[in-house]
């Protein structure tokens, strides 16, 4: 049996997923140095994932930022973020008081339940040169029975999400989420729909040398959804098919093999997403995910009375000093990386 249901175009930053998933946007910004302040110019603003804007030929995006570049405070409600970041540094801070310092391959979890208000910003750290920033994050949907719960937050540092060399050397898996090739990534949050195994959730990302050869294993189940998405402009055979800048549907209950020829002369990065689909109506408008329209007509009432616990915050875009590091407050005590073992 083929490994391949159908394969389609990337269209800019955004990948079209399967349920349990949203959607996927690969952020891929090369930022200029910084001034004392963290900041930029402002050039560029206003498209959030596409197209190229302004003077910096389309190198990068202010998104919603002024002077630093990110998205200040905004809300959210019934699904889950998961921001896997590769380069750079992130500025988290929510309307739960949370907040935090983490890239450089940390991965955060947040199921937005009932309603948080969050930003995310990108201080430009670097003054003498450029401040690269490149992550993905992924919206996973939440059932309808969780739609409500709390807010929760998980950090999970680079130096604790496992990693699997595949059999030739020339690549390796990230495990952000789920299990693969016997190593299990960190624990969601408790209401997650990645929280019960039996609907093996898996968010993978494999990076792999020219020449490289990985095998991707079955699923337990004929019903996971799973999806592979070429992030790179290199073609890549996957089941024998080349594609580039492509999302692969693929037949969860086959291995699929994956190549990257030698001709390529570059790694290539693939993120693999996989779960059993939340079979419920999806009503979705901007930062609300619910089942019905009418959940949505009382998510936007509920957040202008109450914008969803208020913003304990000085700043709209809240970035934190240069100096701090990376951190994770949650519930007012603050958290580190892991300490590097001595040389």
């Amino acid at each position: 049996m083929a490994a391949i249901i159908d394969v389609n175009p990337i269209n800019g930053q955004t990948i079209n997923t399967p349920s349990p998933f949203l959607f996927a946007v690969h952020h891929k910004d090369d930022y200029p140095e910084g001034d004392d302040q963290m900041q930029a110019p402002r050039l560029g603003n206003g498209n959030d994932f596409d197209g190229a804007m302004g003077p910096n030929g389309g190198k990068w995006r202010m998104y919603h930022g002024d002077r630093i570049p990110g998205f200040p405070q905004h809300p959210h409600r019934g699904f889950e973020t998961v921001t896997a970041t590769i380069e750079g540094l992130v500025d988290h801070a929510d309307s739960c008081g949370n907040g935090g310092r983490y890239g450089n391959g940390d991965l955060q979890w947040m199921t937005a339940g009932k309603g948080v208000v969050h930003g995310e910003m990108f201080p430009l750290l670097n003054t003498d040169k450029p401040n690269p920033c490149r992550f993905l994050q992924i919206w996973l949907n939440l059932p309808a029975k969780n739609k409500m719960v709390e807010p929760a937050f998980a950090m999970h540092w680079a130096e604790e999400i496992p990693t699997v060399t595949t059999e030739d050397g020339k690549g390796e898996f990230t495990v952000y989420a789920g299990s693969l090739l016997g190593k299990a990534g960190g624990s969601p949050p408790p209401d997650s729909w990645a929280a019960d195994p039996c609907n093996e959730v898996g968010v993978w990302l494999l990076r792999l040398q020219p020449g490289g050869i990985a095998v991707l294993p079955a699923a337990k189940s004929s019903e996971v959804n799973r999806l592979a998405a070429n992030l790179d402009d290199l073609e890549l055979e996957i089941d024998g098919k080349r594609v580039t800048s492509s999302e692969v549907r693929l037949r969860p209950q086959v291995e699929v093999t994956v190549h990257n020829p030698a001709s390529s002369g570059k790694p290539a990065e693939l993120l693999i997403l996989s779960g059993k689909p939340i079979d419920e109506p999806v009503a979705q408008r901007g930062p609300f995910v619910m089942n019905t329209d009418e959940e949505l007509f009382q998510a936007f009432v509920d957040y202008r009375k109450t914008r969803f616990g208020g913003w304990p915050w000085p700043e709209d875009a809240m970035v934190f000093p240069r100096n701090k590091g990376r951190f994770s407050l949650l519930d007012g005590k603050e958290t580190y990386p892991p300490p590097q073992p001595a040389a």
